[in-house]
């Protein structure tokens, strides 16, 4: 047996699918808000801006830790040279004085020589303290741009929810009006088809936005008003109105 419902129960099918096409369209905006392309892309560069500050950490560790090496050199020949001075100044062997005269040019230049390369050492930790210091501060700003988004992207979100409460809450005081045969099949026709009630207008289904034949029209105008009809062209419910052109 056909389903049969009131032409206002029917009506009210309208209002229904509005709402949740309204439910739809609203869920698709959550998930397409642009701050969450903007979000990600600013995530992908603060990963990137961290994977490279912890790098450039890491070769600022090592350089200060050759920095160390050569400065614990430094000090092992100075205290070589103070104790080598101090001998020559209180040695009365000519040969003892020799020997610590030429030990104490060849600790000079080991100093020199280490020197030069603490310098050099000393001047690329500055540039590295440098490297870090700038990434450390790129990234504390790529942050903060984060943050920003995602408060423009929850105040945004905030709305579309609010939004989206209320047209649930009026499609649920619809659907409890309905018969629940009708809901039924209204729910089982929208989850099969996208759709789940069609307007009839001048002779045009809102749903496939097509033209009805006159076999089709007159399928349709011998059915009784309380006939519930299914459209040939999109399986939504066909709700007949004063515009049906019928």
């Amino acid at each position: 047996m056909a389903l049969k419902a009131s032409p206002n129960d029917q009506a009210k099918l309208l209002e229904l699918q509005a709402l949740d096409t309204r439910i739809q369209q609203l869920d698709h905006r959550a998930k397409m808000l642009p701050q969450l392309a903007k979000i990600a892309g600013l995530e992908s560069e603060s990963t990137a801006l961290r994977v490279e500050t912890i790098s450039a950490t890491g070769v600022l560790e090592d350089t200060k830790t050759e920095l160390g090496r050569i400065e614990s050199d430094v000090a092992v020949v100075e205290a070589r040279i103070t104790r080598d001075t101090d001998r020559l100044q209180v040695s009365t062997s000519v040969k003892d004085v020799a020997g610590l005269e030429s030990e104490l040019a060849g600790l000079t230049r080991r100093r020199m020589e280490l020197e030069d390369l603490e310098l050099g050492v000393m001047e690329r930790v500055e540039a590295l303290e440098t490297a870090s210091r700038e990434l450390r501060t790129k990234h504390d700003g790529v942050q903060e741009m984060i943050a920003g988004v995602v408060a423009e992207k929850n105040e945004a979100l905030g709305v579309i929810t609010s939004e989206r409460t209320d047209s649930a809450a009026d499609r649920s005081m619809i659907a409890s009006r309905l018969p629940e045969d009708l809901l039924a099949l209204y729910e089982r026709q929208r989850a099969r088809y996208g759709q789940g009630a069609s307007m009839l207008r001048g002779g045009v289904s809102e749903a496939s936005g097509l033209k009805f034949n006159e076999f089709d029209m007159a399928a349709i105008r011998s059915a009784a008003p309380d006939d519930v009809v299914i459209c040939p062209e999109s399986s939504a419910i066909l709700v007949r109105t004063g515009e049906s052109g019928l």
